[in-house]
């Protein structure tokens, strides 16, 4: 029982990810969009209209989030965050300036198709989503000639990494020009970062070596780091409250790009959830910083 209510905290997204807002609210002009991933999972998104020359994938974090954000309106043990995080008020400060933007949910997440039995992987397995977005972008008549900026959030950003380490990956794919990454973290520093009991820990670990074959501490996405090759801003709370800052600093370091290290400093929070949810709340009201780095090499 505890084992099962501790892997729904972990890797289990089930009904905490529900769609809860819309481009309508923001006065965005967008359409509904499907497409499939390689192994045949349906991800659903919203493609809001800009221009056809550039188009923003953005891939949001896992669990309690799909492509809209964090809401506290799903039922959940405790609030992950005081209030929404709306991740369209950054879809609209990018339109706003022309963007086309991508947003879709990845697997197990908003109205995307379950797989593996509703277990996120922290990257490996949603790199099939991402590569899916990617084609669909690639071969969309309206926009298969435009370049491509990658805006990728902690398991976002784990499965955009994967992504560049598949051979059917991302490393192939010229019409990409950057990509932002925010706030690393994989399964195993992710687990050695959370404040809870031992017990409870090997608790989860038991239901979920029970309930899955995925090995969460050895297929991680930090090996293919050096994959990646495009301009790359990596964009870290320093008072993330799950923050390993030598974690963070090697994933910069391996990065074999031209690259930019933002630190940001978000006052503390109630809790280190809070603290790491802060970056994410961050991104919409901070429009300079993306803009740049995206204007920079997608104009």
């Amino acid at each position: 029982m505890l084992g099962k209510m501790m892997a729904k905290n972990l890797v289990l997204a089930g009904k905490g990810a529900p769609l809860f807002d819309n481009p309508e609210n923001f006065n965005l002009q967008y359409e509904d969009v499907s497409f499939k991933a390689s192994d045949g999972i349906n991800l659903k998104g919203w493609l809001i209209k800009g221009d056809k020359e550039k188009v923003i994938i953005q891939s949001h974090f896992g669990l309690y989030c799909c492509r809209a954000g964090y809401t506290n309106q799903a039922k959940r043990p405790v609030k992950g965050y005081p209030n929404d995080v709306q991740f369209l008020r950054q879809a609209k400060y990018l339109n706003d300036v022309g963007y086309t933007v991508l947003m879709y949910d990845f697997r197990n997440h908003g109205e995307s198709d379950v797989a593996m039995d509703g277990f996120v992987s922290y990257g490996p397995e949603e790199a099939k989503d991402i590569i899916a977005a990617v084609d669909y972008i690639s071969n969309h008549p309206e926009y298969e000639n435009a370049n491509i900026g990658l805006f990728s959030i902690c398991m976002g950003q784990g499965a955009t990494v994967s992504a560049y380490g598949r051979e059917d990956g991302l490393k192939h794919c010229s019409n990409i020009k950057c990509m932002i990454s925010v706030q690393p973290l994989d399964y195993p520093h992710f687990m050695s970062g959370m404040k809870i009991p031992g017990f409870m820990k090997r608790s989860a670990d038991k239901y979920i070596r029970k309930n899955t074959d995925f090995d969460y501490m050895n297929n991680t996405w930090r090996p293919y780091v050096k994959e990646v090759n495009v301009p790359t801003l990596v964009i870290q709370n320093k008072n993330d409250g799950f923050l390993d800052k030598d974690f963070v600093e090697g994933v910069f370091n391996d990065l074999q790009v031209e690259k930019e290290m933002m630190w940001i400093e978000i006052p503390d929070k109630k809790n280190q959830g809070y603290n790491r949810m802060a970056a994410y709340d961050w991104l919409g009201t901070n429009p300079e910083p993306i803009l740049n780095w995206f204007g920079k090499y997608m104009s």
